[in-house]
């Protein structure tokens, strides 16, 4: 039987890779995946929650019980990425991004992506390498109106995007699963991880640089600063910051970090609303009988990518169902058997993740190795983890958000990006272990 469950994620995954050949939105897939994968665990009653240990908490671990456990999980995530999605386009709507914007004066493409991988590098460590993707994708769009080019930059920010996040504790979430099972910490980590990662991003944005689509100046750069207003200005230091504090409240409180990021979203919607004068009801119909929103807020929310909230509902969904299972738990051990040296074991890893989610790889390697804290180990699984998502548009949480909003093909970020990427990881581990052989 789980040789059918196997057989219906492969499948599912085809489907989403083959989404513009077959004309079908990535969401079908992957929703009906999710659907199918748990369908046949309930129907022929497969054992699931036994290679958990909470779930092992929840006996009898009934399929219901614990499809609700990974829902929640999941629930998690979904609900930061729409307040963090929220805020931006709340920025958004204020013109807020057009000061960022006012700081880029150069035409010269190179110039450009540079500044661009670095923001996403230092970003990511700060708001995470999610919320850093939609800030700089958003300023993106405002800065270069060529696709096609727009495609390249996009790309190149997911790259160092994930680099930025896998040295910080709150800037990727597998980083932050290591920190909170007492695997690593902070000081070990930016010790460990730091130059790595800068590899992993400085790599394949140097040779983008020698690529034909970077080779030049920007033809038609907007550089007016008619829309930069006081409050749009004042609009987007209050929504970075309000994102900012964020890892602040979960370290003050313990909660999870969506409800912070539902605090931060409450604050900057209530200067929002304070701002554009309006009450609180939502539309008002015009002569035309027209509907248009009242609310920066309302307006904000009807922007939001949701196809992309509900494929990410799916694919991690459906990656719980196999967890739930132990299916990935028995690849990591097989992995585990059949290479000796388990180093190598966590470049698989890394590797996976550009496969599949990355958070159940790095709970089994969790569950899998006995390591002490701080051991290299873990600090090469969360730089492994972190920017091995890179290689595939769908590997990373920054890399299914871009792919949403700037309609990214999968075989284009494949032919185009991912060779990159992959060129960046494998960087980036070699800088690792001669750091640990010769410097560590």
């Amino acid at each position: 039987m789980e040789t059918i469950l196997l057989g219906i994620f492969i499948t599912g995954y085809l489907l989403i890779t083959l989404e513009n050949t077959l004309k079908i939105d990535k969401l079908i897939p992957a929703l009906a995946m999710m659907a199918f994968l748990w369908a046949v665990i309930a129907i022929f009653h497969i054992p699931v929650g036994e290679v958990d240990t909470e779930l092992r908490e929840l006996i009898p671990a009934k399929t219901k019980t614990v499809m609700a456990y990974h829902l929640a999980h999941t629930a998690e995530i979904l609900i930061f990425l729409l307040g963090a999605m929220t805020i931006v386009e709340i920025i958004d709507f204020y013109n807020g991004f057009e000061k960022i914007k006012s700081f880029i004066r150069t035409k010269s493409k190179k110039k450009l992506l540079w500044i661009f991988s670095i923001l996403a590098f230092i970003l990511s460590a700060i708001i995470d390498n999610l919320t850093a993707t939609i800030v700089l994708v958003t300023i993106l769009q405002k800065v270069i109106k060529d696709k096609n080019l727009r495609l390249w930059f996009a790309g190149l920010i997911v790259i160092a995007a994930n680099a930025g996040g896998a040295w910080s504790p709150i800037g990727d979430v597998t980083t932050t699963m290591l920190w909170i099972a007492d695997k690593v910490t902070v000081p070990m980590l930016f010790y460990y991880v730091f130059i790595p990662s800068v590899v992993c991003m400085v790599v394949p944005t140097y040779i983008a640089t020698l690529l034909k689509p970077f080779k030049g100046n920007l033809e038609n750069i907007d550089s007016d600063e008619s829309n930069i207003t006081r409050v749009g200005t004042t609009m987007l230091y209050l929504g970075l910051t309000a994102i900012v504090f964020v890892p602040v409240f979960k370290v003050l409180t313990g909660l999870q970090p969506y409800v912070g990021m539902m605090l931060s979203l409450a604050i900057v919607a209530t200067f929002a609303e304070v701002y554009s004068g309006t009450k609180f009801n939502i539309t008002r119909i015009d002569k035309d009988n027209i509907m248009h929103s009242q609310s920066p807020v309302h307006s904000a929310l009807t922007k939001i990518e949701l196809p992309s909230i509900l494929f990410f509902l799916g694919i991690l969904m459906a990656v719980a169902a196999l967890e739930s299972i132990g299916s990935l738990f028995e690849f990591a051990d097989y992995l585990e058997k059949v290479i000796p040296d388990i180093r190598i074991v966590a470049g698989f890893l890394g590797l996976g993740s550009a496969v599949i989610d990355n958070v159940p790889l790095v709970a089994a390697s969790i569950g899998m190795f006995s390591q002490p804290i701080d051991d290299s180990l873990w600090h090469l699984i969360a730089l492994a983890a972190g920017t091995g998502g890179s290689i595939l548009i769908i590997g990373s949480a920054a890399g299914v958000v871009a792919m949403g909003m700037e309609k990214i093909e999968f075989f284009w970020y494949l032919k185009k990006i991912g060779w990159l990427a992959f060129l960046g990881f494998l960087a980036g581990m070699i800088t690792f272990v001669l750091m640990e052989a010769y410097i560590l």
